[in-house]
């Protein structure tokens, strides 16, 4: 049992989220989405949450203004891959507090974290919630120990402003490195 992809769709059909686990061109990427897409947001809402394309299933449940949809494999299991779907939403749920369009959107980093902690080449890698939960806080904490020396010598030896400014950029260099 595979996931292929796993897109995390606006109503208004904006993508926020799109994690692939095979292997496609750009184009064909772009042609599941907007297929996809036309799909998923053309159904109504006491419609099956299970739905065929090409050679495929699509898996796709909304919860609050987000729709998340799963391709796997047309003898895959739909209830099991929606499971893992419900997991993933319970786990960002845990982290975020309630998680929103905008956490994911202002946050994505830690959304595919996550996402990575729980699947493996689309494969559940981690079915204990309190141990995905775990790796996710160890993660925080190492990159809030990377983060900090820079910015405590920072506050100790003030720069001049030239140097600011290259610290800054430096920093947000490195977070960026760091996120992806």
């Amino acid at each position: 049992m595979a996931i292929n992809y796993l897109i995390l769709l606006s109503r208004q059909g904006k993508v926020r989220l799109a994690k692939w686990f095979t292997t496609l061109s750009p184009k064909d990427k772009a042609k599941i989405i907007k297929d996809v897409t036309q799909l998923v947001l053309s159904r109504r809402t006491r419609m099956c949450n299970f739905l065929e394309y090409k050679d495929t299933k699509v898996v796709y449940r909304r919860y609050a203004s987000l729709f998340f949809i799963a391709g796997c494999s047309s003898t895959d299991n739909e209830l099991l891959t929606l499971e893992i779907v419900h997991r993933y939403v319970e786990q960002m749920d845990k982290y975020y507090g309630n998680v929103c369009e905008l956490d994911i959107i202002f946050n994505f980093q830690k959304a595919y974290f996550i996402l990575d902690e729980l699947l493996l080449a689309g494969e559940m890698q981690e079915s204990s919630k309190k141990n995905l939960l775990r790796c996710i806080s160890q993660q925080d904490s190492l990159e809030d120990m990377e983060v900090s020396p820079i910015l405590l010598s920072i506050s100790l030896h003030p720069p001049p402003p030239l140097f600011l400014f290259i610290y800054f950029y430096l920093f947000i260099c490195i977070s960026a490195i760091l996120h992806h």
